[in-house]
């Protein structure tokens, strides 16, 4: 995916990361800071989810946001 467009649209999809993810802090939102990878690795230590789980469920989440899937 071109992460480019994540991190451009980071700021206007950063609430509806909250919401889908409760377990997200603002202070780990500003860490991310739109890196998908950063925010995969998150994902996976707050869930417990494998690193593939993580990829599917940002993918699934992105689709919403006309955010082209990763590569």
């Amino acid at each position: 995916m071109n992460t480019d467009i994540l991190e451009g649209k980071w700021k206007q999809i950063r609430g509806e990361i909250r919401e889908t993810w409760g377990e997200l802090t603002d202070d780990e939102l500003d860490q991310i800071a739109g890196k998908r990878d950063k925010l995969a690795g998150t994902l996976q230590e707050k869930y417990g989810w494998s690193r593939d789980e993580a990829e599917r469920q940002i993918d699934d989440f992105l689709t919403k946001f006309d955010v082209p899937d990763r590569v």
